[in-house]
């Protein structure tokens, strides 16, 4: 913000005046306009209301969390999928299941089993003998917000399913394109911790979730307050008690309003040089893909959004840098053999790269 104080080269000269020349007289400066930390150019109000009002139908039943709920609206602004990591018990389900209900749009779950088939996920052509030809019949990804419950559970050829419409939102049957509804949101859980009936998800899928989420034990207090409120009468609060406060207009709105907020040029290219940097480090054979510098990107303006600023800063993309790279990151086997995670990996590469100022 330029200031609106005169520079000294502007300031009248204090010298006495020749007796031969009349005086000038100097209007007075103009009073300086009050400084204020961040005069926004953007009204944030709207999204500041519907995303405090998201924030208070979750807390009718989720205890704590409120990192968790924060980053789960900046995927849903930023229009990406996510990941939900955590050991069974934690709410990765109930999380995702309360956020669908906070949005009136369609909502469909799908509980991935070895056994299922990709016609399961995306639909099917079913032959009509009375018209004589095939009539395509979607499956339950044609939702808005899709919850797939342990997306681990899938082998390779449900997982490749996936592929297409997490990308490009849509499904291609018999040469025909369907498009999905607006919005679209996959949240997908697994556990990390049970192998037994378990498969790897693929890289290419892996890097088409904007975020990995890892969903620990709560609090001694916070457990405390789950038992108190199992021991009034309910676990919680009845979902039917979350209601929907976000229309698809609203948050096609919201999106858009996320979309223009304002990124510096070299915020940019320090975005870039993070990305660049993990396909250099030494304790990686696997670095993120560009795909990886869009979705830091997207994710960091509408954090600041959330965080009612409509300017990017660095401790933005610094914050989401470990949920956007951890699971688009391979460690080497003598980095891994070592103890080191993609979250140290990351760390050190933010403490490499120069911040912008």
């Amino acid at each position: 913000m330029e200031s609106t104080f005169p520079s000294s080269s502007e300031l009248p000269e204090n010298q006495p005046q020749p007796a031969t020349e009349p005086a000038a007289v100097t209007p007075p400066a103009p009073e300086a306009a009050p400084v204020t930390p961040f005069a926004p150019r953007t009204d944030l109000s709207h999204l500041s209301r519907h995303a405090d009002a998201i924030r208070q139908e979750l807390g009718k039943v989720i205890v704590g969390q409120q990192a968790l709920a924060e980053l789960l609206l900046v995927a849903l602004l930023a229009d990406g999928h996510v990941l939900l990591e955590g050991v069974p018990g934690v709410a990765k389900t109930l999380t995702a299941k309360l956020l669908a209900r906070t949005l009136s749009v369609p909502f469909s779950r799908l509980q991935f089993t070895p056994d299922l088939m990709p016609s399961d996920v995306l639909g099917t052509s079913v032959f009509r003998p009375n018209k004589a030809e095939f009539e395509f019949r979607p499956g339950p990804i044609f939702a808005s917000v899709v919850l797939i419950d342990e997306i681990n559970r899938a082998p390779a050829k449900t997982q490749s399913a996936l592929f297409e419409v997490m990308e490009e939102r849509q499904v291609t049957q018999d040469g025909t394109r369907y498009a999905m509804p607006a919005p679209f949101v996959v949240l997908a859980t697994q556990n990390p911790i049970e192998q037994e009936g378990t498969y790897r998800l693929p890289e290419a899928q892996l890097d088409r979730f904007l975020f990995k989420l890892t969903v620990g034990y709560p609090s001694v207090d916070e457990e405390v307050a789950i038992l108190q409120g199992h021991h009034a009468g309910f676990g919680g609060t009845p979902l039917e008690a979350v209601r929907a406060v976000v229309s698809a207009e609203d948050l096609q709105q919201l999106r858009e309003q996320v979309r223009r907020q304002h990124v510096e040029p070299k915020l940019l290219e320090y975005i870039a040089r993070l990305v660049g940097q993990t396909r250099a480090h030494k304790g990686l054979y696997l670095g993120a893909s560009p795909r990886a510098s869009l979705a830091l990107l997207n994710g960091a303006k509408a954090l600041a959004a959330l965080r009612g600023r409509d300017f990017v800063t660095p401790e933005d993309v610094q914050y989401l840098a470990p949920m956007v790279l951890r699971h688009r990151i391979q460690l080497t086997p003598e980095r891994e053999m070592e103890g080191g995670t993609p979250d140290d990996v990351v760390k050190q590469i933010l403490q490499q790269i120069e911040v912008p100022r």
